[in-house]
């Protein structure tokens, strides 16, 4: 059982990992049991909590989470985890965490974390209530989240429509001759990306912020997205400047999509492209991003990592082909793809919107019941 394992809604065990009977044995304080609550304790994900359930045969924990055994005669596991996912254990891991970049919270810490203690029958009954309160919430957040995924999908497709067909509809169609496009446009060329984008080295002038590339597309200051969980490189050898509007690309993640066209005037590290192009730097944004979700960059690229696409070296990207309409139409694709995919953002951010103030309302209710701020009928 690893970090990425443990959800507050439960175990997550569709990658699992296994060790063999001899190191089992050898890892045999770090076993898991039915009803034990398992607590993350270090990085990002440091505070999900879940229980180890009935029907799952026992298992091992690495170093990144912790056991908690509780006395039934006193706890239940039940309460127990709606005490770490509630503001009280959020608030006890921020207490309690230790380590200078990386979070953590240690065994010891965990021990001697205070939790107020209610009758057994108070603490079913608060489990019995929260449970059903959860279980509504929950079926409307992953309704949500699904929600989110296929207007996702459906910004790719609107993508691979209008940068593939276009967007004037029944229009004279010929064979593309790339093996990963079928018909095209009859007037669009096809063309090496050699001969239709261009890396440009930009130099780094004094007042410039540290522009980082996302994979969602976004090419902004680095300050706007977050402001830690990077690396701070005091050098910065190798940086260059970018324009708004410049087209850049992730030379490490760009199987993603991490492809766009900076809002900001800034500083980019050596492993990022910063292009020019034959025409609206947006068009080749959108085929390349195309080119990323459709698998092609990832089914023609070799990477350093799982699931990456090693593009640093720019002639590897150089050789493969894309469609070139003409300018105006490539002004006219854009335009279209900007506005419609704007919109689809839009429904995107109030459908997070709902998500954060379900998941508050969620650890609201948890908060009121765990600290008895709310009493359950029939408690006694």
């Amino acid at each position: 059982m690893r970090s990425q394992n443990v959800y507050d809604t439960g175990l997550e065990l569709s990658n699992p990992t296994y060790i063999t009977p001899e190191v089992d044995e050898e890892m045999k304080g770090t076993r898991v049991f039915p009803n034990d609550v398992l607590l993350n304790i270090t990085g990002g994900s440091i505070g999900r909590c879940c229980i180890f359930p009935e029907t799952l045969e026992t298992a091992n924990v690495n170093q990144h989470v912790s056991i908690i055994r509780v006395n039934k005669n006193v706890f239940l596991p039940e309460f127990m985890h709606y005490y770490w996912i509630s503001p009280l254990g959020s608030m006890a891991i921020s207490l309690y965490q230790t380590g200078g970049n990386r979070e953590g919270m240690s065994a010891e810490a965990i021990k001697n974390t205070p939790i107020i203690l209610m009758p057994l029958v108070e603490q079913k009954l608060i489990c019995k209530v929260l449970d059903a309160k959860c279980a509504e919430i929950d079926a409307v957040l992953d309704k949500t989240r699904t929600s989110i995924e296929e207007y996702k999908k459906l910004k790719q497709a609107i993508i691979t429509q209008a940068v593939t067909k276009g967007i004037r509809g029944d229009r004279p169609m010929k064979e593309s001759g790339v093996i990963w496009l079928d018909t095209v446009p009859a007037e669009w060329t096809i063309s090496k990306i050699k001969y239709t984008i261009f890396p440009k080295e930009k130099p780094v002038l004094p007042m410039d912020e540290v522009i980082t590339c996302f994979r969602d597309g976004t090419v902004t200051l680095r300050r706007n997205r977050r402001e830690e969980g990077f690396t701070i490189s005091f050098t910065e050898n190798g940086y260059q400047g970018v324009d708004v509007g410049d087209l850049v690309i992730h030379g490490m993640d760009t199987f993603a999509g991490a492809i766009g066209c900076s809002d900001s005037r800034g500083k980019t590290s050596p492993v990022v492209h910063v292009c020019s192009t034959v025409g609206n730097n947006r068009y080749f944004m959108y085929f390349l991003r195309y080119m990323a979700y459709s698998g092609v960059l990832m089914d023609f690229s070799n990477g350093v990592r799982i699931r990456s696409s090693d593009f640093r070296n720019f002639k590897k990207l150089a050789v493969f082909e894309m469609l070139v309409p003409p300018l105006r139409e490539q002004n006219k694709i854009v335009d279209y793809l900007d506005s419609t995919l704007a919109k689809i953002d839009q429904v995107i951010k109030q459908k997070e919107i709902l998500i954060s103030e379900l998941e508050a309302c969620k650890k609201s209710a948890i908060y009121e019941y765990v600290t008895g701020k709310k009493e359950v009928p029939n408690a006694y």
